[in-house]
């Protein structure tokens, strides 16, 4: 396969490709650095680039995807096809055993594929009932359902348990003997052995090709993190702009003997938990065992959450209080809201639609709020996107502005769910190393889901931890410091 002479530009993206070849016998990790080109290449070997088609010579036939976008496309389609409004009960979209046929699965070939990807015990859930992690492998299954000869992956790891990585690294391993492998990365450990070069991209273009033992010397982590330290400032001094002038009650939360079960499966039971003024809060386990669930319940977006004892911010779920007193002085950073953001509004209305927690804006802004929606874009380097829609940003861009979203008024509980999804490796690491500073200095208390060791916050030491019960469901513990 042969790269040459692409040039592709729209009103947000660049692409150039002087010269890349890529041989059969090769499978290539792709380092995003600090770039928006990795959709544009998702794209470009996906085939849906406009230019694709003048500049690369010899693409296999078959092509799978697994990537963030086409993740948004399927979601888009079942909640198309939603039925609940002429159904008694909740559609929780096509089953994973139905998604996989759709995609060219036979029945023969079925049982082996959902081993593959552990999905053998949800092949009967419906696709929104999936968590993150489940959704993700659900991608792979559907890619390799047809069989490709090439297979590109953007960011595969994200949002998978650790167990689930390494179960990740070895298919890939064990599929590099059948199909070619391009891997796009943000994270420099997330290139499996089997990968035999490196292509980096700087924000615009690629810049250099390697094999993997070039690459393993190669200096270029040093040389972010310098880049890093220059930029935090900027964003801690905006962080600390907009001061609440509300009293928050302590404990933020209660939650006593609290129980979530479905019609099929217990996600745990006999939580009882608070988070006192001053806490941060990592919550850790497997996917599925229900922590994105236990967001939900303090986010009120749960159902079971007016049918146990919990109250938030001095108020019990359920007893009259309005949701959108409480989301107020919440923010939220999650891939679920990343895939619910479906208003195809402006940047900057993006930013302003944190001050008031909607999807969108509906209500008109103060004048410094928009300044202050302003300053960020500069922070963000995103001035000139002001009046771009938010659709027309690539995933990482989107998510750095969600992340910014919720941050814009300086909430008293920050809730981030794998906030660093999408993002490149510049942009996590200062985003991190922010969100570390912010809870050292209590301008906000954090409570943080992240699957990965190597994204714990120094300033985080209290735990909730779930772990799988014998009996069904989980049990979860709570770790806090003294």
């Amino acid at each position: 396969m042969l790269i040459q002479g692409l040039s592709y530009a729209n009103a947000t993206e660049q692409l150039n490709i002087s010269h890349w070849a890529l041989q059969p016998s090769q499978h290539w990790g792709v380092f995003i650095a600090h770039a928006q080109s990795s959709e544009l290449l998702v794209r470009l070997f996906s085939g849906t680039l406009a230019e694709s088609e003048q500049a690369i010579e010899g693409k296999p036939q078959r092509v799978g995807l697994v990537s963030l976008s086409e993740q948004q496309r399927l979601l888009d389609d079942e909640i198309a096809k939603d039925e609940t409004d002429f159904q008694d009960h909740i559609d929780y979209g096509s089953t994973v055993e139905a998604l996989l046929k759709e995609a060219g699965c036979t029945t023969d070939e079925l049982a082996s594929l959902l081993e593959l990807t552990d999905l053998t015990y949800l092949k009967a859930r419906g696709f929104r009932q999936l968590s993150t992690g489940e959704t993700r492998r659900l991608m792979l299954a559907r890619a390799l359902a047809g069989k490709p000869e090439l297979l590109i992956l953007h960011e595969p790891y994200s949002g998978l348990d650790t167990a689930h990585r390494h179960q990740l690294t070895d298919c890939l391993n064990q599929l590099a003997s059948d199909m070619q492998l391009i891997v796009i990365t943000s994270r420099e450990d997330e290139l499996p052995q089997c990968l035999t070069h490196i292509a980096l991209f700087d924000d615009k273009q690629l810049t250099q090709t390697m094999t993997i033992e070039q690459w393993q010397q190669h200096p270029i982590l040093e040389q972010l993190a310098a880049l890093t330290e220059t930029k935090q400032e900027a964003w801690l001094a905006l962080s600390q702009q907009y001061v609440p002038d509300t009293m928050m009650p302590n404990p933020r939360v209660v939650m006593n003997q609290v129980k979530v079960e479905y019609t099929d499966a217990l996600i745990f039971q006999d939580l009882s938990w608070q988070i006192q003024a001053g806490q941060h809060w990592q919550i850790r386990g497997p996917n599925g065992c229900g922590k994105s669930t236990l967001l939900g319940l303090i986010l009120g977006d749960h159902p079971q959450c007016y049918c146990n004892d919990i109250t938030v911010l001095g108020m019990r779920r359920g007893s009259g209080e309005s949701i959108w007193d409480i989301k107020r002085h919440i923010g939220v950073v999650s891939s679920a809201l990343h895939l619910q953001y479906r208003v195809n509004c402006s940047v900057l209305d993006v930013l302003l639609s944190g001050f008031f927690d909607s999807i969108g804006l509906y209500e008109k802004p103060s004048a410094k709020q928009v300044q202050m929606a302003r300053h960020w874009l500069d922070v963000l380097e995103m001035s000139d996107y002001e009046k771009h829609t938010f659709r027309q940003l690539d995933y990482g861009q989107q998510r750095l502005l969600l992340i910014v979203r919720a941050l814009i008024k300086q909430p008293a509980l920050l809730i981030l769910d794998e906030p660093y999804q999408g993002l490149d490796y510049l942009n996590r690491r200062l985003v991190m190393t922010v969100l570390n500073r912010l809870a050292e200095l209590n301008i906000t208390q954090l409570l943080y889901v992240s699957h990965y060791e190597e994204d714990r916050l120094a300033a985080i030491r209290n735990y909730v931890d779930f772990v799988a019960d014998p009996d069904g469901g989980y049990r979860v513990g709570i770790s806090e410091e003294a």
